[in-house]
């Protein structure tokens, strides 16, 4: 019984361990081949890197294969971080990259994205809460009709909560460009939204 209490308590020591320890941190043990900070680092940002990804494809097979690929990435190329961005921002960054390459082998300008992303609103009133379906279904249908650059930088801002310096990173473009696009992107949005009567997100 005791070993199993000590075996128990170092499994939890470990996991709080773990949570203290920062992606900085832990990329810097991968640069020296630590694969336990790598398996770490994984499962922290597996299902946000996998979730960008299909996105941008709406194919979970490749989705899957390019999240195997950004970490093989990151296995390799750790020691080339220098920091000047989050963890995470330099993760998507990656996965962007791939994401297009894959888009462009598969030889497709742009891509229908009904699905492109779902807006989780903590501040919703009750009375938009009852008809969360409704809205979500509607919200869908409209950012699939901005145009690709403004579907992304949407993507990036409300799915994954970057600020507009980190949006500028892993898109490449100036941060005036970004907040120009985010301006349009959500102007646009507003005018759709209104259109099917949810005159509160278009707010």
């Amino acid at each position: 019984m005791q070993n199993v209490i000590a075996i128990n308590e170092a499994g939890r020591q470990g996991i709080i361990a773990a949570r203290a320890t920062t992606d900085d941190m832990l990329l810097a043990s991968i640069a020296a081949g630590d694969r336990t900070a790598m398996h770490t680092l994984y499962a922290r940002h597996n299902v946000r890197v996998y979730r960008f990804i299909l996105r941008m494809l709406r194919d979970p097979a490749t989705a899957e294969d390019l999240v195997s690929q950004v970490f093989l990435d990151v296995w390799r190329t750790a020691r080339q971080f220098e920091g000047r961005a989050q963890v995470s921002t330099w993760l998507l960054s990656i996965a962007r990259f791939k994401a297009l390459t894959a888009l462009r082998q598969r030889q497709y300008e742009d891509i229908d994205q009904d699905d492109v992303l779902e807006i989780a609103d903590g501040a919703d009133t009750p009375e938009a809460a009852l008809d969360r379906s409704r809205t979500s279904d509607i919200l869908r249908a409209c950012i699939a009709k901005l145009s690709p650059a403004h579907r992304e930088i949407i993507n990036l801002v409300y799915y994954h909560e970057k600020s507009v310096e980190e949006v500028g990173r892993i898109v490449g473009i100036p941060q005036s460009t970004v907040k120009t696009r985010m301006f349009y992107a959500r102007k646009q949005l507003a005018e759709l939204l209104k259109g099917h009567g949810v005159e509160t997100m278009a707010a």
